[in-house]
């Protein structure tokens, strides 16, 4: 991370966590797609659970960023010692986050998803589905935390193993488990939430051996894990606790959309939920991106190096907009084509078709923005990420929906994506500046 040319850097580093998480936004596409063809309202009882899904992910993947950076800027410092107490530390609390879940899903996902609809049907299906993937997500949370601790020591490749993995289990068994094939029970939108706990248990084995094997510069202990250390926890949370709530805000966004959604009908519900499906497949590559450069950015914050960490933004914004410009144009010239995967009717056609040509505007604004971000995450200034999260999806996305929904009906609620991305370039740039000015220009 400090020797090899900064592009090629970022292309080893990054491919392979950009085409996992591609092929990962695959399967939660193919999930939906599957899931759909048995109602509309199976549909959208995965949207209504989707809030609360993305909060384990929220909480997993913020986790692990703060392992993630702690772990490289050790590694960087060349404090071996330090890396090994990120790496047993976080495992311990990422499992503790998991007991959390297991409660609220045993507790919690029947009243959650019955607040946003009330349709009976849907009520069922979604409580079902969210029961499932929260009392077994222990594969989850340690399928990304292992790659986490593959990612920071560079071994993208071993980490895009266990990720491909898991999202190959979860395509073959959801068409067996929905539908019944192979002398399976026909389990319906219970089987999709079991394919896809199994691809994520998959996973979490697959990344614990890679780890255990071939992640020479990290050692996993028992003992270690369940005597965690206090002040690397506190280390870890410094980063680790913005970025979950960064990510978090997206389960809160999601959530009042689909309550400013609610008195329109249960279809509009649908078409937001297959486009969250849809977006992903763009805005994951891109995040795989950002997940290569963060461990670049800081280990050359370590080592203070700053043409390496100007370099490796700028190519970092060129390919982020190109990826994106990519949605734009599919969303532009082919809106109708996509929600038919998701066997969309006429209504939800009328309904998606401009709601994805609107939403598509913002991508490439998005792009910058992410890359942007990234830098915070890695010179541990998350709280600027977070800011900037609170500020797009709650003050502006939100209140702007609301605002044209009322306003304008279900067309103009749409319009509220580009103008929160554009608040969110505004806010970034400010930050990004004063932080490249204080931090980087000095090295």
């Amino acid at each position: 991370m400090g020797v090899m040319p900064v592009k090629k850097l970022i292309i080893n580093m990054s491919l392979p966590m950009m085409f996992s998480m591609l092929v990962q936004a695959l399967y939660n596409i193919v999930d939906s797609i599957f899931v759909s063809r048995l109602s509309e309202s199976a549909l959208t009882a995965v949207t209504l659970a989707f809030p609360m899904q993305n909060l384990m992910i929220a909480v997993g993947s913020g986790t692990g960023v703060g392992i993630n950076a702690l772990l490289s800027r050790s590694l960087g410092e060349k404090n071996y010692e330090k890396a090994d107490k990120a790496a047993n530390t976080g495992i311990f609390l990422i499992l503790m986050s998991m007991l959390v879940f297991v409660a609220l899903g045993l507790f919690a996902a029947g009243p959650f998803v019955a607040f946003q609809t009330p349709d009976a049907e849907i009520q069922g299906l979604g409580a079902t589905y969210l029961r499932i993937v929260c009392t077994m997500s222990v594969g989850i949370f340690l399928q990304m935390t292992f790659e986490r601790l593959l990612q920071s020591t560079g071994r993208t490749v071993l980490s895009m193993i266990s990720q491909l993995s898991g999202a190959v289990i979860n395509i073959i068994f959801d068409p067996i488990l929905i539908f019944g094939y192979l002398g399976f029970p026909k389990l319906g939108v219970a089987g999709a939430a079991y394919a896809t706990v199994l691809g994520q248990v998959v996973a979490a084995v697959i990344g614990l051996v890679l780890n255990v094997k071939k992640n020479e510069e990290i050692h996993l202990r028992i003992a270690d894990i369940v005597r965690p250390d206090r002040r690397t926890v506190r280390q870890i949370y410094a980063v680790g606790v913005p970025s979950v709530l960064m990510i978090s805000i997206g389960s809160l966004m999601t959530f009042f959309m689909n309550m400013i959604l609610k008195p329109f009908e249960a279809t509009a519900q649908a078409v937001f939920g297959a486009y969250f499906k849809l977006q992903s497949f763009f805005f994951m590559p891109v995040f795989g991106l950002n997940n290569g450069l963060i461990p670049i950015l800081a280990f050359n914050y370590g080592a203070k190096n700053r043409s390496r960490i100007d370099e490796a933004l700028r190519f970092s914004v060129k390919l982020a907009v190109g990826i994106m410009l990519a949605g734009t144009l599919m969303f532009l010239f082919l809106p109708k084509q996509l929600l038919g995967m998701f066997h969309a009717s006429e209504h939800m056609l009328e309904i998606g078709v401009p709601a994805l040509r609107i939403i598509g505007l913002s991508y490439p604004i998005a792009a910058v923005c992410i890359v942007m971000g990234s830098i915070f995450q890695a010179f541990a200034r998350s709280i600027n990420s977070l800011l900037v999260s609170i500020v797009r999806q709650l003050l502006v996305l939100v209140p702007a929906a609301a605002l044209l929904a009322k306003v304008g009906g279900i067309g103009a609620v749409w319009w509220a994506f580009p103008i929160a991305e554009l608040a969110s370039l505004t806010i970034s740039t400010v930050l990004f500046r004063r932080l490249y000015r204080e931090v980087v220009e000095p090295m």
